[in-house]
């Protein structure tokens, strides 16, 4: 086993019994390799008697060199904001669908894990980004986000009108169901269903893509992500917009709230088997090569 992996931390999708069979063989197989396991609470649950130590998110992220994922992009995603910080590396195990994050199956698990356990594995930088939402020059809530952040109309039927600068630089003022934000990596979630360009993961930049605008000359635009990205909604009503980050983490708007939108200092480091191709994931998950 290499020396850069020796402490690897379980964390798995919640509340899902399908998880659990997937957990019991690969801690099993860690411990008899010589691993130091932990588990957080989720992988935890997944056993009648953990056999490894359960520790929260934050400290099982301060302790192990290799967290391993169990579930599908949305774990993934997840664990990948309360991690990064720590700087760990994050291997995906996937039984989820698509699975462009997690790419590693439950069949090929004990291969893969001994070869990246063996030093043979490919590790790459993804970018985050930072939304902070402000009202009246008062920050009320922060949040990461791996794929994306969304701006989009909430309980309402009818559309949403954002302003949108880049570096204060008036980009446009958009009527329409709401605005995607995205790395990348998100390029082939929201922002591939709302008609946007799938972006290679080590490119430096981001994407916007608006969604169902009410101007067909609205299209998705691509900028560095250097920038600062500043939204702000229009409208004379509380609570017509929300902001998602990765679909996971919500907050409502109000009229006049401004989102900004910055690129995170850290990286995800983002672990592969060898001889990872993006590309072949592409062609398979969005079925390229099929022929009609």
């Amino acid at each position: 086993m290499t020396d850069a992996f020796t402490t690897i931390g379980l964390i798995s999708k919640p509340d899902d019994p399908a998880v659990a069979e997937t957990l019991g063989v690969l801690c099993r197989d860690l411990l008899a390799r010589g691993a130091t396991v932990l588990l957080d609470e989720t992988a935890a649950a997944g056993f009648e008697r953990p056999p490894a130590a359960v520790l929260d998110r934050q400290t099982l992220a301060a302790r192990c060199d290799l967290a391993i994922v169990v579930g599908g992009d949305g774990t993934l995603l997840n664990a990948a904001r309360s991690l990064v910080d720590a700087e760990v590396a994050v291997l995906g195990v996937n039984l989820g669908r698509l699975g462009f994050l997690a790419d590693v199956s439950p069949e090929d698990m004990p291969e893969r894990l001994g070869a990246i356990l063996a030093g043979e594995y490919q590790e790459e930088r993804r970018t985050l980004l930072h939304a902070a939402i402000i009202r009246d020059g008062e920050t009320l809530s922060e949040s990461d986000a791996l794929n994306d952040v969304v701006v989009h109309k909430w309980d309402i039927a009818r559309m949403i009108e954002l302003e949108t600068r880049i570096d204060q630089r008036l980009l446009n003022t958009l009527r329409a169901d709401g605005l995607i934000v995205s790395t990348p990596t998100g390029s082939t979630a929201y922002a591939l269903s709302g008609g946007g360009p799938i972006l290679d993961p080590a490119l430096q930049a981001l994407v916007l893509v608006p969604i169902c605008p009410h101007t067909l000359s609205n299209r998705p635009v691509v900028v560095s992500d250097r920038v600062c990205i500043d939204i702000r909604v229009y409208g004379s009503e509380d609570r017509e917009a929300q902001v998602t980050c990765d679909g996971q983490v919500n907050f409502l708007l109000g009229a006049g709230d401004l989102i900004r939108i910055r690129r995170k200092a850290q990286t995800l480091r983002l672990i592969h088997p060898a001889r990872h191709d993006h590309f072949a994931i592409m062609r398979r998950k969005l079925r390229w090569s099929e022929q009609p």
